[in-house]
């Protein structure tokens, strides 16, 4: 069954800040302590966020993925968030330039089915708006076929809040949406990133899957 849904791109939409990298690994255990005992907390704590998640994937180029939730993209433009911004930690400093191959987009949320989070995801790299539709009119078949999914939702990056971090080089970098598969296991967010890469065009879309590290909510932090 075809699901016809709207892909949020406003500024009234949810926000998901994605944070994607890869480290060096005589720099990696401060890089973990960092993330674990500061910057996570920190990004929550902002007014407008909602939650921070934390993910390691073994395959992945970039093993590391960082995902926070907002409230609404107008959040990034807030004076509270341009405050933690611009005053950055001299931990976080060291951070940020010792990671490599970062990509940094904030995106647009659109609630696609499910909710909760699972203890694994499937990020998969759709290229363009395009494959995205096609992906979210086969949501319905994948959940009916696969076990193991907990909820799904698609992620379109903001250009003008999608601002690079130092390691990303902004001539080669590319603003593609992402889908967002939460599942139970790291296996079943594999296989759903297989099914959906084999339905869709394989010469634009890749998948890499995740296991959770833990996640902390604003409200938790209040």
């Amino acid at each position: 069954m075809t699901q016809t849904v709207a892909i949020q791109q406003s500024l009234d939409a949810m926000g998901e800040l994605l944070i994607w990298t890869d480290i060096a690994a005589e720099k990696e255990a401060d890089f973990n302590q960092w993330y674990d005992t500061e910057h996570m907390q920190e990004r929550a704590s902002i007014l407008g966020f909602q939650w921070s998640r934390r993910y390691h994937s073994e395959t992945a180029k970039r093993p590391y993925l960082a995902l926070y939730r907002t409230d609404t993209l107008h959040v990034f433009r807030s004076e509270p968030y341009r405050k933690a911004f611009e005053n950055q930690t001299a931990w976080s400093v060291r951070n940020f330039t010792a990671m490599h191959n970062t990509n940094r987009r904030v995106n647009a949320v659109t609630e696609i089915a499910g909710a909760g989070i699972g203890g694994a995801l499937s990020l998969i790299c759709l290229g363009q708006l395009k494959q995205a539709q096609q992906a979210l009119e086969l949501v319905e078949e994948m959940r009916e076929a696969m076990t193991g999914i907990i909820a799904v939702r698609l992620l379109a990056p903001d250009p003008d809040l999608s601002t690079p971090l130092p390691s990303e080089s902004t001539c080669l970098r590319v603003l593609e949406p992402y889908l967002v598969i939460d599942t139970t296991t790291l296996n079943a967010a594999q296989q759903a990133g297989e099914w959906m890469t084999k339905r869709l065009d394989a010469s634009q879309v890749r998948h890499d899957s995740f296991r959770l590290l833990w996640d902390v909510r604003s409200s938790e932090l209040k």
